[in-house]
C-alpha cells in the first residue's frame, strides 16, 4: 500500500521549526488517535458532549469552566463575541449588522497586534470587536493600557507569545489588575503556552489555548475560564462559532490529550531544556565544523523551558543570503523548515522537539550540501 506521500505526492518534511500550524502543529500520541477514531464512530448530542466535556475539563483543571473549540484563532474570535454580546440573543444572532449601542471595543498592547500566521486583528474583527492599541510598539505599562479605557471598551485582551514583543510590556497579572479596577473581562491568548491554569489564577477570565501546540492533541482549541464568560463563549457555536465548529473527534481527542497532559505518568518523559541541550550537543559541534556557519544553544524568548540551536550563516563567506539557503533547505527531496525569525539578521533556530537523531543528520548533511553547492 502507497504512503500518503507517494499516494498524493507530497513531500517529507523535517520540522525543525517547532509546533507550528503551517506544518501541521504535532503529532498526537497513539491513545489519542484511538479517542479520534471512537469519537469518529460514534453519534453524540453535541450540546450534551460540548458541555459534559467542557465540565469534566474544568474539573481536571481545578478551574469554573472550559469549553473546546476548533482552534485558538476561534477562541479570540469567539471570546471577543462573548463579550460583546453576553447574553442577548439578538445582537449574537446579529453581531455585524447590529445597530445596538454596545461596548465594542478591545484594547491590547500595541506590542501585542501581531501577525502570528494571520492577524491579531482580523480574529478580533471577526468577532465584532474593534482594536484599540495602548502604549508603543516597545512599551506598554499599565497606566497606558488603563488610559484607554472608555465606555466604550468590551474587554482587555493580552497575547502571551512569542510573536509579541517581549520588552518594556506589562504582565498578565498587571493586565488582569486594570480590568478588575474597571470591572472589565480580560482576555488571555496563550496559544503555545505550557502552563494550563497560570494565567487564569493571575485573574484572567477568559484564557485560549491551542489543543495541538504544548497539549499534543488534534488540531482544536481550549478556553477555560470564568462563569458566566464561558458560557457565552459557549453559546457563540449558535453565532459565528457555527463558521468555525469542531467535530466530535476533534472534542473527545482533545480532552483525552488534556487528561494525559495532566495526569498520565507515561507522559512524564517530556524532554526538558537540559535535555534538549544535552541532545543538541553533537549536532551543534558536526555545524560548527561547517565553513561560514557558528551554531550555539539559545533558550525560548517567551520565558518557556525550551531550549533551541541558533545558526548563524556568514553571508559573505558562503556567497549566498540566508533567505536563499533557506528556500534552498526546503526544496529538497526532504522539506527542512527552521524558525525563521531573524533571517533578516543571518540567522535562524532549529527546533528539535519533533527532530529524531537521524533528522538531525540529515539537516547537517543537507546544509552541507546546499552551502558547498559543488565547491
Amino acid at each position: 500500500m502507497a504512503s500518503l506521500y507517494e499516494k498524493y505526492q507530497l513531500r517529507q518534511v523535517i520540522n525543525a521549526a517547532g509546533r507550528m500550524t503551517a506544518l501541521g502543529v504535532s503529532t498526537p500520541a497513539e491513545p489519542i488517535v484511538a479517542q479520534v477514531t471512537a469519537g469518529l464512530t460514534h453519534y453524540f448530542e453535541m450540546d450534551d458532549l460540548v458541555d459534559k466535556t467542557g465540565n469534566y475539563i474544568a474539573k481536571l483543571l481545578n478551574v469554573d469552566s472550559a469549553v473546546v473549540v476548533s482552534c485558538a484563532s476561534a477562541g479570540i474570535a469567539q471570546s471577543v463575541a462573548a463579550v460583546i454580546s453576553k447574553e442577548d440573543d439578538d445582537l449574537r444572532l446579529n453581531l455585524h449588522n447590529s445597530d445596538k449601542s454596545v461596548a465594542r471595543e478591545i484594547i491590547l498592547p500595541k506590542g501585542h497586534n501581531v501577525n502570528f500566521g494571520a492577524p491579531v486583528e482580523t480574529m478580533i474583527t471577526l468577532g465584532g470587536g474593534k482594536v484599540i492599541e495602548a502604549g508603543f510598539a516597545n512599551e506598554c505599562s499599565a497606566a497606558q493600557l488603563a488610559d484607554k479605557i472608555t465606555p466604550h471598551t468590551a474587554a482587555i485582551l493580552y497575547i502571551k507569545s512569542h510573536h509579541t514583543v517581549q520588552k518594556s510590556m506589562l504582565t498578565v497579572a498587571d493586565a488582569a489588575r486594570v480590568a478588575q479596577a474597571h470591572n472589565l473581562p480580560l482576555i488571555v491568548d496563550a496559544a503555545a503556552e505550557e502552563d494550563l491554569t497560570l494565567y487564569y489564577r493571575q485573574g484572567a477570565d477568559l484564557v485560549i489555548y491551542s489543543g495541538a501546540k504544548a497539549i499534543e492533541g488534534p488540531t482544536s482549541g481550549l478556553v477555560i475560564g470564568k462563569q458566566p464568560y464561558v458560557e457565552w463563549v459557549k453559546n457563540q457555536r449558535y453565532g459565528i462559532g457555527r463558521a468555525m465548529k469542531i467535530g466530535k473527534e476533534g472534542i473527545l481527542g482533545l480532552t483525552l490529550a488534556i487528561e494525559r497532559y495532566l495526569n498520565d505518568p507515561e507522559n512524564d518523559h517530556k524532554e526538558t531544556g537540559a535535555e534538549m541541550v544535552a541532545r543538541m550537543a553533537p549536532f551543534i559541534e558536526k555545524l560548527n565544523q561547517i565553513t561560514g556557519v557558528t551554531a550555539n544553544v539559545v533558550w525560548d524568548s517567551a520565558g518557556r523551558d525550551i531550549a533551541r540551536t541558533e545558526i548563524t550563516f556568514d553571508e559573505r563567506l558562503i556567497g549566498k543570503n540566508t533567505f536563499d539557503i533557506l528556500a534552498q533547505l526546503r526544496q529538497g527531496d526532504i522539506a527542512i523548515y527552521f524558525r525563521e525569525y531573524h533571517a533578516n539578521e543571518g540567522k535562524v533556530e532549529v527546533d528539535i522537539r519533533s527532530v529524531t537523531l537521524m533528522q538531525l543528520d540529515t539537516i547537517t548533511t543537507e546544509l552541507r550540501r546546499v552551502l558547498m553547492d559543488g565547491k
